[in-house]
């Protein structure tokens, strides 16, 4: 197995991409920490992944000591910590307009320096390990789409930390970063989002080729799938890397900016 015996803290992982990490590491051999917000659909997925594998732990990333608290989660029920994943995200839509201080510094805690404090805190025990962190960005963090200016903000800064720690914590502490920018992905939560948008329920089946060329967009489990190798001794020394993980090229595309026309 390609994550055997390895500790591994899944931030977000009680839904969406994170909870589809955590499930393939667990497969792999791994064992994990849950984290979330919300206890119940948590509990669901430590029943599923068996007491033995994982732990759960609930807290507000923004809390103080909050990674000081999960690191200890960690070390205390599996002995150590190989990796972490910095999935946890906040996605709301905003542009110039609508962009207040106080909004873009909410985006900016949960999405940028949250992973900061994840990665300083974890950092004495990955040393011991040789471990690596790996953070789930976005395609967004290029420029962002036009009613994502903070989420982009955040996510552009979160690539430049890992490009900047990836390469000083490679050399200093042999703990490599990476990064894995997804594209469009059929979360729980994005069908949520799509329907409070008046998105018809089979949005998903009707996107036009220039945001879906394959006929539908990615599947968490495809970037579980990507993460593993990030997460795994496969990937050798490689590190202050960022991949895309999208069906058409970043540069050269002009989808429309209101998707509704063809989703309605």
């Amino acid at each position: 197995m390609r994550l055997e015996n390895k500790a591994i803290i899944i931030t977000g992982s009680c839904t969406g991409i994170g909870k589809a990490i955590a499930r393939r590491a667990v497969r792999e051999g791994a064992r994990v920490v849950i984290h979330g917000l919300d206890e119940a659909p948590g509990r669901t997925l430590i029943s599923e992944l068996g007491n033995d594998h994982a732990v759960l732990h609930i807290e507000d990333l923004t809390a103080e000591g909050a990674a000081e608290r999960l690191v200890a989660t960690a070390v205390s029920r599996f002995g150590k910590l190989d990796a972490v994943v910095n999935n946890a995200a906040l996605v709301k839509g905003s542009d110039i307009h609508t962009t207040s201080l106080p909004f873009l510094r909410d985006i900016l805690e949960i999405n940028t320096l949250a992973p900061f404090a994840m990665i300083k805190a974890a950092l004495p025990y990955l040393t011991e390990t040789r471990g690596c962190v790996l953070n789930i960005g976005s395609v967004n963090a290029h420029c962002g789409e036009p009613n994502l200016l903070a989420y982009s903000i955040s996510k552009g800064a979160l690539q430049t930390l890992t490009r900047n720690l990836g390469d000083t914590l490679n050399r200093e502490n042999h703990v490599r970063v990476n990064q894995i920018n997804p594209g469009w992905v059929l979360t729980e939560n994005e069908i949520r989002i799509k329907k409070e948008e008046g998105f018809s329920d089979d949005w998903e089946t009707r996107l036009p080729d220039i945001v879906a060329p394959a006929g539908r967009i990615l599947r968490p489990e495809e970037i579980a799938a990507a993460a593993v190798y990030w997460l795994s001794d496969e990937s050798g020394p490689v590190s202050a890397q960022v991949v895309e993980l999208e069906q058409h090229p970043l540069i050269g595309r002009n989808p429309p900016k209101d998707l509704s026309v063809f989703l309605n």
